[in-house]
C-alpha cells in the first residue's frame, strides 16, 4: 500500500477466499461424498436409482455417468469428481462407477498425509509414480489377449459389462445387438480401425412390444411416411437418390419486391416457377429413381410429376439420417438436381418398405449389401425403461468398440484391482524417502472395488478381502468377488471380463483428479 492512502480493493467485496489445509479437507469431503452417492450402483447386486429432474420426468438408472448427469451441485471439486465420470463415459463408455468410486477412495486415503503436513505436491509424486508403475504392470503382467474372430469370447466380454446393468436378464440379447453394429460400422483405412458409433449407428426408441423385439436392422429406419398417398410403400431393390435441395421454388432469402406492368406478367412468373420445378423432376426422373430422399420440402407440383414417374418421394429427412441412409445404400448426397449421375443413385439396398408401428410410419431401408451404418432398433413397455436400456446397450457398444481398437482383457469382479494392489504394495518397499507412504496408500486404495462389491451383495467385507489378499500373495491374480453371491471365485471359470483399455482410463483418470 503506498503512502497510507486507501487499501486497493481487487477481490469483489463478497468473495470468500480460502485457502490452505481447510479447503484441503473440504475438496476430500465432498470428493468422498459423490463417491458414496454412486458407491450402491457397482456390480450386478447394484440398485437402480430414480432422480426427479427439474422438468419433474423421472430418471431410472444405475449408470454411473446419467446419475451424476443429474445432480447439480455447488461445490467445485464435487463437481469435478462429475466431469470425470463424463470424461470416462466419453472416452470409453464404461467404467463411470468405478471411475468415481476410485478417485473419492485415492482422495480419502491422501487426507492422513496432509494431517501430517506432508506436501500436496509429495503426495502427487508418489501418486503419479504409482500411476505409471500400475500402467506397466496392467500392459505387461495382468491382461490377456483376446481373439477377435471368436464370437464366443467376445459375447462373454461384453456379457460381463452389461451383467451388472438393468438389461442384465437380456445380457444375450444385448451382446448380440452390440457386437452387429460394432461390425456393421467398422471401416478399415490403411489398417487404422475406424469405429464412430456416434454417428454411424442410430439407436431408435418406439415404446411398445417386448425388449426381446430390440434389433439392429441390416439398413436404416427413418420416422418419415411418404409425401402423397399414391406413392409406393414397398420397393425391392430401389434405385435411390439422396439430396439436398429443395423440390420446390426456391423463395427469395430477404423480402424481394417485384414490379408487373401487365397482369399476363404474373402468369408468367409462375410459368417459370413451374418450369424451374418441372426442369428439376425432368433432371431426376431422367436417372430413372425409385425413391428420393430429401432434406428439404417437396412441392405439390413435384409430387405430381413424381407420382406419374412412379417414384416414391420422403421429404424433411434429418441431415445425420441423410448421411447414414447414403452410407447404408451407397449414394452420393446431391445439392443440385442438374448435377446428378449415374453413379451416384444408391443401389446397395434390397429392401424399402414403410411400415406402421404404433400410430406412426417408419421408413425402412434394409437387406444392405455392405451396410456401413445402421439403426438399432429398441423396443420396450415404457420410455423410462427404453432409456435406461439405451444406456446400457451405450455401455455395451462402448465395450465392443474397445475390444475392436485394443483387443487385451483383464479380469474383472475387482481381481485385477487386488492383484495391481498385491504388486504396487511390493513395489513400494523399494521406493525411497517419503513417498513410500502415499504410494502404498494408493496401492491400498486398489482395494476399493472388490470392497465394494462385497459390500453391495451384503458379505462379510473383512473376512472376505482377507481371504482375496491371501489368495493374491499366492499368485493367484484372477480371483475377485463374484458380484452376485458374494463369495470369493475364480474370474476365470466365471467367465467375467473387461476390456484393458476401460481399466487403464480408469485409473488414468482417478488419479489424475486425485
Amino acid at each position: 500500500m503506498m503512502g497510507g492512502g486507501q487499501p486497493i480493493i481487487v477481490l469483489n467485496q463478497n468473495t470468500k477466499r480460502e485457502s490452505g489445509r481447510k479447503v484441503q479437507l473440504q475438496n476430500i469431503n465432498a470428493g468422498k461424498m459423490i463417491a458414496d452417492v454412486i458407491r450402491t450402483c457397482l456390480g450386478p447386486r447394484s440398485m437402480l436409482k430414480m432422480l426427479m429432474d427439474p422438468m419433474g420426468g423421472i430418471v431410472m438408472t444405475n449408470d454411473g455417468n446419467a446419475i451424476l448427469r443429474e445432480i447439480t451441485v455447488q461445490h467445485p471439486a464435487a463437481k469435478h469428481m462429475i466431469e470425470i465420470a463424463r470424461t470416462q463415459d466419453e472416452e470409453v463408455g464404461d467404467g463411470t462407477t468405478s471411475v468415481v468410486i476410485l478417485a473419492g477412495e485415492m482422495l480419502a486415503v491422501a487426507e492422513q498425509f496432509l494431517e501430517h503436513r506432508m506436501h500436496p505436491v509429495v503426495i502427487i509424486q508418489a501418486y503419479r509414480q504409482a500411476l505409471d508403475d500400475a500402467i506397466a504392470i496392467l500392459k505387461d503382467q495382468l491382461c490377456v489377449p483376446v481373439d477377435l474372430n471368436s464370437e464366443e469370447q467376445m459375447v462373454e466380454v461384453i456379457k460381463s459389462c452389461v451383467g451388472t446393468k438393468f438389461m442384465g436378464q437380456y445380457a444375450d440379447l444385448a451382446c448380440v445387438i452390440a457386437l452387429s453394429a460394432v461390425k456393421t460400422v467398422t471401416t478399415e483405412d490403411d489398417g487404422r480401425k475406424e469405429i464412430d458409433i456416434k454417428k454411424w449407428a442410430r439407436i431408435e426408441k418406439i415404446p411398445g412390444g417386448a425388449i426381446e423385439d430390440c434389433q439392429v436392422l441390416n439398413g436404416i429406419m427413418v420416422n418419415k411416411d411418404v409425401t402423397h398417398q399414391k406413392m409406393k410403400r414397398r420397393i425391392e431393390n430401389p434405385r435411390i437418390i439422396l439430396l439436398d435441395c429443395p423440390l420446390e421454388y426456391k423463395k427469395g432469402e430477404s423480402q424481394t419486391n417485384v414490379e408487373l406492368s401487365a397482369e399476363t406478367d404474373f402468369t408468367k412468373m409462375l410459368e417459370i416457377e413451374e418450369e424451374h420445378v418441372k426442369s428439376m423432376c425432368v433432371d431426376l426422373i431422367a436417372l430413372r429413381p425409385d425413391v428420393i430422399i430429401t432434406e428439404k420440402g417437396v412441392s405439390d407440383l413435384a409430387q405430381h410429376y413424381l407420382i406419374k414417374a412412379g417414384i416414391t418421394c420422403i421429404r424433411r429427412v434429418k441431415k445425420s439420417d441423410n448421411n447414414r441412409i447414403a452410407r447404408a445404400c451407397g449414394a452420393t448426397i446431391a445439392n443440385r438436381t442438374e448435377e446428378l449421375k449415374e453413379e451416384d443413385v444408391g443401389t446397395g439396398s434390397g429392401l424399402f418398405e414403410i411400415k406402421k408401428i404404433g400410430d406412426e410410419y417408419f421408413t425402412f431401408i434394409t437387406e444392405c449389401k455392405d451396410p456401413k451404418a445402421c439403426t438399432i432398433l429398441l423396443r420396450g413397455p415404457s420410455k423410462d425403461i427404453l432409456n435406461e436400456v439405451e444406456r446400457n446397450l451405450h455401455d455395451a457398444l462402448g465395450v465392443a468398440r474397445n475390444l475392436v481398437i485394443e483387443p487385451y482383457l483383464v479380469y474383472g469382479g475387482g481381481a485385477v484391482e487386488m492383484a495391481l494392489s498385491q504388486i504396487l504394495q511390493e513395489k513400494a518397499k523399494s521406493v525411497t524417502g517419503v513417498k513410500q507412504w502415499p504410494y502404498t496408500a494408493l496401492a491400498q486404495a486398489l482395494e476399493v472395488i472388490p470392497r465394494t462389491l462385497s459390500q453391495n451383495c451384503g458379505a462379510n467385507i473383512i473376512r472376505l478381502l482377507t481371504a482375496l489378499r491371501a489368495k493374491h500373495v499366492n499368485g493367484e491374480t484372477s480371483w475377485g468377488v463374484n458380484g452376485e453371491t458374494g463369495e470369493l471365485t475364480d474370474m476365470k471359470k466365471l467367465k467375467i471380463w473387461e476390456p484393458l483399455a476401460v481399466k487403464l482410463q480408469v485409473f488414468k483418470t482417478a488419479v489424475e483428479v486425485s
